[in-house]
């Protein structure tokens, strides 16, 4: 269980010497979803535990192993602040507009069906990345980031803040991804279910565990797809062409609502790793002012990558996510009561 693991852990840790006694300062929580409930990181009470557990009913898979690691923390260091730093608290940006769905109000009020997004973390890392390299304050950055992993999404961010997400109020929204379908027309679920006899749980399991490049290539790792399609490979060939294009259409959406943009930003597994991946996605973008240039694409990988082009209009950068040295930042910000920056 979780409390045996962290003991087994730290005990070890302790033992090597690579955790002196009384050392830590504070513990910071990776939680999934905060609902509408939190902003930014905050220090865990009480009253904050029960509102990550009220959240469940909309991460039942993620929320409770979370309240798990918390506990076990808790329980070891009950005098150690701990703060948690939720995945969907950078979208809490988003206007109205932007995150309500087009369905009766109710919907909304009662059961608070609504766009959340999810990497958030991961997407305020990258912010606070690329404002340092630009040397710019992240209260006028303007950037397109994708985050592309087995799991994948899109941010448009205007000022530093979130002002559009391609996941909705799960993670199954937006991109197409290893095993997640991305976006679909609702309709289509209703026929495909009515026709082919499926319960809702079996629907559930198709769309977020054997759909994506799975579903049309039979396989989620983007390294076999690419060398399948060099071979030849038809399915792979069509799964990349699926997943490209639809990550073209958010890099198009979303500089329609920026002003200015100041750098398309690849970043996870995907992001990092996948040249031609990168190469694809920005081919004949250049009325957007975006330009690849082709062989620093395929530069070795390590540390942040420029890779426009001299030509280009927008900077176009890989840079790799620091998502445990975001929740460090963050908790830290909570501890020292300035509040997540």
């Amino acid at each position: 269980n979780h409390q045996a693991a962290l003991d087994f852990l730290v005990e070890g840790l302790e033992a090597g010497g690579y955790l002196p006694a009384d050392s830590l300062m504070a513990i910071g929580h990776r939680v999934v979803h905060g609902g509408e409930a939190f902003h930014q990181a905050v220090r865990i009470t009480p009253k904050v535990r029960a509102a990550i557990d009220a959240a469940t009913p909309l991460a039942p898979l993620h929320n409770p192993p979370n309240l798990l690691g918390i506990d076990a923390c808790l329980k070891r260091w009950p005098k150690l602040p701990q703060v948690a730093v939720f995945d969907t608290a950078f979208h809490q940006t988003l206007s109205a507009s932007a995150f309500r769905y087009a369905i009766p109000d109710e919907a909304y009020r009662r059961y608070g069906i609504r766009r959340y997004g999810f990497h958030g973390t991961s997407f305020a890392s990258i912010t606070h990345q690329v404002a340092a390299v630009l040397d710019r304050p992240k209260e006028r950055l303007n950037l397109i980031v994708l985050h592309l992993g087995n799991g994948a999404s899109a941010c448009a961010i205007k000022g530093g803040r979130s002002i559009d997400t391609s996941m909705g109020m799960t993670p199954l929204a937006g991109l197409v991804m290893g095993t997640r379908s991305g976006d679909l027309d609702p309709g289509s679920v209703f026929y495909w279910m009515e026709h082919a006899h499926l319960s809702l749980q079996e629907m559930d399991h198709i769309l977020n565990q054997a759909s994506g490049l799975k579903g049309v290539a039979g396989t989620n790792d983007m390294r076999d797809i690419l060398l399948r399609t060099g071979e030849g490979d038809v399915a792979a060939h069509l799964a990349l062409d699926i997943y490209v294009h639809r990550l073209r259409h958010y890099i198009g959406a979303y500089r329609a609502g920026l002003p200015e943009l100041d750098a398309l930003v690849f970043t996870g597994g995907v992001g990092e790793h996948a040249a031609s991946v990168r190469s694809m996605a920005c081919r004949e973008l250049h009325h957007l002012g975006i330009e690849l240039d082709e062989e620093r694409n395929k530069s070795p990988r390590g540390g942040i990558l420029n890779i426009h082009a001299a030509s280009s209009d927008v900077p176009i950068m890989v840079v790799p996510t620091d998502e445990e040295g975001e929740i460090a930042r963050q908790t830290l910000d909570e501890v020292l009561g300035g509040g997540a920056t």
